[in-house]
């Protein structure tokens, strides 16, 4: 089994796709898969789908949305010429056919997707994540690099960009999304102190112009500008952002991004120095913890 999350929804086994196409239980689909291997409430799944007031059939609905998942998946784990013990759900060749039931096993008070580790995209982008930070921290910059950049290869566009999101779903993509820049910004800081300056001006311009509030990625553009010699683009860049920030916001720049200014503004000797760091803007610290988000929901 493949399941793709970071992008549009994909989920699929050797025999056909089992994402369905009526929006309900897509979102029951994709919640599961995000949280496979746990517990799904079905209290949970509930307020995905109809938010604080569920209708009184909320939950003969939701075992009507299930026994349709568990259909799909059934018609795709079942080989065309039925031949049992061809492969498993993410399993070796060979291996016993499981039944749908076995994937999409009803527990107490709940559902579990029981799926075998590293078939699901998000899961590969955290464990990616963790390692190319755990490098970050330990100062080995080039495998932080590698990692951060596999880990960001994963996304094909934003995430569950073709699924209806309710509450639930809603935080989990912030978290994604969160973890995304997360792991963006590591690695774009992981090049800049390997002095790849001139190897992420582009992407960086991309970025700033995507993220015109994103403070973190200016302050990244300006030192990488300035290490390339581009210091009056530099200046300006912090200009557009401080303009950007006042219009919008109604707020100046953070203390650090105007003492990097500053500094590039003086041309401060010792600025070399604080860009081998991760600029004097902080190192990206990653997003609020999964438990924490999915224990406010």
């Amino acid at each position: 089994m493949q399941i793709k999350l970071l992008g549009p929804f994909i989920a699929q086994e050797h025999h056909g796709s089992i994402v369905p196409s009526a929006a309900k239980p897509r979102q029951v689909l994709a919640l599961l898969a995000l949280r496979a291997g746990g517990i799904v409430t079905a209290a949970t799944l509930m307020e995905e789908l109809w938010g604080d007031q569920p209708p009184r059939s909320g939950p003969t609905t939701l075992q009507t949305y299930i026994l349709k998942l568990r259909r799909l998946l059934e018609r795709a784990l079942t080989p065309e010429d039925d031949a049992p013990g061809t492969f498993a759900c993410g399993g070796p060749t060979g291996a016993a056919r499981p039944h749908a039931k076995e994937v999409l096993v009803t527990r107490h008070g709940g559902y579990q997707l029981d799926i075998e580790p590293g078939v699901i995209d998000t899961q590969e982008f955290e464990r990616l994540q963790e390692l190319g930070q755990a490098a970050f921290a330990a100062g080995d910059l080039a495998t932080a690099s590698t990692l951060l950049g596999q880990a960001l290869a994963l996304w094909r566009g934003p995430a569950l960009v073709d699924v209806k999101t309710g509450l639930v779903l809603e935080m989990e993509v912030l978290w994604l999304e969160e973890a995304r820049m997360t792991a963006l910004e590591s690695r774009i800081a992981a090049d800049l102190r390997l002095g790849r300056h001139g190897q992420v001006l582009s992407e960086l311009a991309t970025l700033s112009a995507q993220h015109p509030l994103h403070e973190g990625l200016h302050a990244q553009f300006m030192a990488a500008q300035y290490a390339s010699g581009r210091v009056w683009q530099a200046l300006q860049t912090y200009q557009r952002l401080r303009t950007t920030l006042g219009a919008e916001l109604g707020i100046e720049p953070s203390a650090r991004v105007q003492r990097l200014y500053g500094s590039m503004l003086a041309a401060d000797a010792s600025l070399d120095v604080s860009l081998d760091a991760p600029l004097d803007v902080g190192s990206p610290t990653g997003p609020v913890s999964r438990a924490a988000l999915r224990s406010a929901v």
